[in-house]
């Protein structure tokens, strides 16, 4: 392990401190000349004896690094590597370059595929997503009423209140961010719905039991006679970003809302729109959690694969 020393193509670099202890990195080309801070200890391979690829891989597998943090006391870890400790560490691998070639080829191999199969999970997520949005978009496109968003419903600016005035209970405290807290008074009965008007802005909730909403939003005061749930999704389709009436904090100003000219569907068709829009949306949520399960699941394999590879299992 070496410090205070100019980098090298082929380094391999290796957090010694901080939230992101042991891990590493192999120097690429195009990013010297560099220096390292005192956080990160360079590794430098002798290549007649190990591959850098190799090396860097080695230390990334769960199956050494988990051995590299582990004190031995009481199943704490490290929260500090010495370089005489990094220097002391034992680690197998095959004498043979060749044969640490070929260990190294297939790993990357399979990491390519991995991290095709994770972007494609990805941008599924994403179009399942951008389907129901350009759904959303459409149908309050359509509406056969013109008029304003103020002639349908009532926004009022929520209410302030502090963590440490709140008392333990059971009414949820709706923030533009959602859910954080629960307080043991509620401001406003169920059904309501919640728009962020600082902070996140325009992120929508829907509330099927009483709650407070937060100064940090808006809520639905009054629904005029309008389907709860129709209007939780035409808030929804609402593009607020340009509403921003904040200078350095992003804010939505109601005042600015009430005036906007919208489509509208009377409320005789508005049950049935929700109940598609209902549909819709949990077949989206079906595929996300399908998606960011095979994102873990992909991940997953990664691990699994190094600690493979290290057990000499691959």
């Amino acid at each position: 392990a070496l410090s205070n020393v100019t980098l090298e193509e082929n380094d391999v670099l290796f957090n010694i401190t901080g939230a992101s202890i042991a891990r590493c990195c192999v120097v690429p080309n195009g990013y010297l000349p560099a220096r390292v801070n005192q956080h990160v200890s360079i590794i430098r391979a002798r290549k007649d004896i190990i591959l850098p690829s190799l090396l860097n891989l080695i230390l990334t597998s769960s199956f050494y690094k988990k051995q590299l943090l582990a004190t031995g006391e009481k199943g704490a870890t490290r929260q500090a590597i010495t370089k005489a400790q990094l220097e002391s560490f034992e680690i197998k691998f095959p004498k043979s370059i060749s044969e640490q070639q070929l260990i190294v080829d297939k790993i990357y191999k399979a990491f390519a595929a991995i991290t095709k199969a994770k972007a494609n999970a990805e941008q599924n997520l994403k179009n399942a997503k951008e389907l129901f949005e350009s759904y959303l978009n459409k149908v309050f496109a359509e509406g056969p009423i013109q008029t304003t968003i103020g002639d349908q419903i009532a926004l009022q600016r929520g209410f302030d209140i502090t963590k440490k005035q709140q008392i333990e209970g059971l009414i949820p405290v709706v923030s533009s961010g959602g859910i954080k807290s629960f307080h043991n008074e509620a401001m406003v009965q169920a059904p309501g719905v919640v728009i962020g008007r600082k902070g996140t802005l325009g992120k929508v909730f829907y509330l099927e039991d009483d709650f407070w909403p937060h100064d940090t939003t808006l809520w639905v005061k009054d629904f005029k006679n309008n389907n709860e749930r129709y209007v939780y999704y035409f808030l929804m389709s609402l593009d607020v970003q340009k509403l921003d009436s904040g200078a350095a904090n992003p804010a939505l100003n109601r005042n600015q809302v009430h005036p906007i000219k919208i489509n509208w569907f009377p409320v005789s068709q508005q049950q049935k729109i929700v109940q598609i829009l209902d549909g819709l949306s949990l077949e989206t949520e079906n595929l996300k959690i399908i998606y960011l399960k095979k994102i873990v699941d992909i991940e997953e394999l990664k691990k699994s694969i190094l600690e493979k590879a290290f057990k000499g299992e691959l």
